[in-house]
């Protein structure tokens, strides 16, 4: 009887083998020196503690991330070299100090997907029912982090969070942006069950075009989240929600349709806000609140030194005082960091147009 066996198989399973232990090889040598780079971030964590520095240091970690992109020679892309140096940093500031994020809950919201997506999975989330609830609890200290929503690229401005920055001493430490994709979630996965349809206002918004066109008869009802959507939605085999593809796994869910946004390009802008003081980059992005004297060119004199320097203005929104009628607060984000001295003379001229002025903070422009 013949041999059956094939030569060029066999030699290119033992080529793979030999490959495969090079590679056993390699992630040995990974694993060893992501724990000996844990030993030394937990040795700074130390350090840190004894001078009652922050443990999160955003402008060293986008310096590190910068700093290895302009190396990397490839195969391996930049986006995923974020990807797995962001998880590393996050577990390296887990060794350090355990950190506690709070953020707009429940579980699976848009908020808690970016929560993530900035910290890693290495700190402790606290969902709360309110944006006003996050800056409470890192005011009061109860945890070191809140993520929340600020402005959305087909909605606009989140104006609570605009709002609360009045109130409010804390600082912004970052910002970061998520493509927001909105999937239709129901027990059944089926679209002629559905008699009722929860979701947040923004995200209603998001998908009116779609909703009128498959679903006409059906007014959509307003929650305070598109997560919070998804445990009404799992309580009620009549109902869905307009929620993440997140939210379906969580809450036991089946995807009637996905991607129901009117715009595919749909980002929502989130803020990550605390007390800390985030250092210069070189490409950075300062936040502003102000208002001004209710005169003819009040604020035309406000934004003139803006103009003269050359600064570039990358946002302005006005949102009304509530504290007297027909009174605004304005909101403006400048390209440029405040330890920047062109920055830090055109603020202080600013101020000198201005009944009231605060910095938001100046922190890294988001990189994705």
């Amino acid at each position: 009887m013949a041999n059956s066996e094939n030569p060029k198989k066999n030699d290119s399973t033992s080529k793979i083998d030999t490959l495969r232990k090079s590679i056993d090889d390699i992630d040995d040598n990974i694993l060893d020196l992501i724990n000996k780079r844990l030993v030394f971030a937990k040795e700074i964590g130390q350090i840190k503690g004894l001078n009652s520095e922050p443990i999160i240091d955003s402008t060293r970690e986008t310096t590190i991330i910068k700093r290895l992109s302009s190396l990397n020679s490839g195969p391996l892309s930049n986006d995923a070299l974020y990807h797995i140096f962001t998880k590393i940093i996050a577990a390296s500031r887990e060794i350090q100090k355990p950190q506690i994020v709070t953020y707009l809950g429940p579980e699976a919201t848009f908020t808690h997907i970016a929560a993530i997506k900035h910290f890693g999975r290495g700190v402790s989330f606290v969902p709360q029912p309110s944006i006003r609830n996050i800056f409470f609890e890192v005011e009061k200290g109860t945890c070191n982090y809140g993520v929340t929503p600020v402005e959305n690229s087909i909605e606009g401005a989140v104006n609570y969070t605009l709002d609360l920055f009045f109130e409010s001493d804390l600082k912004i430490c970052a910002e970061l942006y998520l493509n927001i994709s909105m999937d239709l979630l129901s027990k059944t996965g089926n679209l002629d069950d559905i008699k009722v349809i929860y979701s947040h206002s923004q995200a209603i918004g998001q998908c009116r075009e779609w909703l009128k066109k498959n679903l006409p008869e059906i007014v959509p009802e307003e929650c305070r989240s598109t997560a919070y959507a998804a445990q009404k939605a799992a309580e009620k085999p009549e109902a869905a929600a307009i929620a993440s593809s997140e939210a379906a796994r969580l809450y036991n869910l089946q995807i009637v349709a996905s991607k129901i946004e009117d715009f595919s390009r749909d980002i929502t802008r989130f803020l990550v806000i605390g007390r800390d003081e985030i250092h210069m980059t070189g490409n950075d992005k300062t936040s502003i609140m102000f208002a001004t004297s209710h005169v003819p060119g009040a604020l035309y004199k406000v934004l003139e030194p803006i103009a003269t320097s050359g600064i570039n203005m990358l946002k302005f929104e006005s949102r009304p005082s509530k504290h007297e009628s027909w009174s605004y607060f304005f909101f403006i984000d400048l390209e440029g960091h405040i330890e920047d001295q062109k920055i830090q003379d055109t603020v202080s001229k600013m101020k000198n147009f201005c009944q009231y002025l605060k910095l938001l903070g100046s922190y890294p422009k988001f990189q994705d």
